[in-house]
């Protein structure tokens, strides 16, 4: 069976500038591109949003390209984001890939490509997002050691660590609080729905 190729990629772009500059690349499917202009979620891409808006202007959404698979349209997404560059690394865009505090430190003599990190926080963010619909869906909750099996996290590294990466993550939801956990217990339980 093939992939459904029913994602697209799509740029919000100021029209205040010509030509009009992108400020935000997503991917989606559906209507999502249009999300942005409905709901405001606090950030620097919401207000840039309403700043164009109260100027009597109108976000430009454009579809950059359609017909994708989930995997090519993820991988395309991290490709122009890394092109471009957010603005939290000298570029133009507001997408809010990389969490705050984490990226800003690398060892002196450390080569870091292009891209690298933006790509690894939105691989990051997907398996948040995983995670988080995992806890929402057991309301008794889950543990790590659940989330690192179902969700194919568990390394077969011959180390002691092997459910490292979905401890991390379930810390970082916590951080974020967006799930907690149960008092006396190793399960965790999200706080939104």
């Amino acid at each position: 069976m093939s992939e459904v190729q029913d994602y697209y990629i799509y740029a919000l772009k100021d029209p205040r500038r010509s030509p009009a500059q992108p400020f935000y690349i997503g991917k989606g499917v559906g209507s999502r591109r249009f999300d942005h202009l409905k709901a405001g979620d606090g950030s620097e891409k919401t207000r840039r949003i309403r700043e164009i808006q109260d100027e009597g202007f109108d976000v430009i959404v454009s579809v950059l390209v359609d017909n994708l698979t989930e995997s090519q349209a993820l991988r395309l997404e991290a490709e122009l984001i890394a092109a471009f560059g957010t603005f939290d690394t000298g570029g133009i865009l507001l997408n809010k890939v990389l969490p705050t505090g984490l990226g800003k430190k690398s060892r002196h003599g450390l080569n870091i490509p292009s891209g690298v990190k933006e790509k690894a926080q939105i691989g990051l963010g997907l398996i948040k997002e995983a995670v988080l619909e995992l806890a929402q869906a057991n309301p008794k909750g889950i543990t790590n050691s659940e989330t690192a099996s179902v969700l194919g996290l568990r390394s077969d590294y011959g180390g002691g660590s092997k459910d490292y990466l979905s401890y991390s993550i379930l810390g970082l939801l916590m951080r974020d609080g967006k799930i907690r956990r149960v008092p006396g217990t190793r399960r965790h339980v999200a706080t939104v729905k």
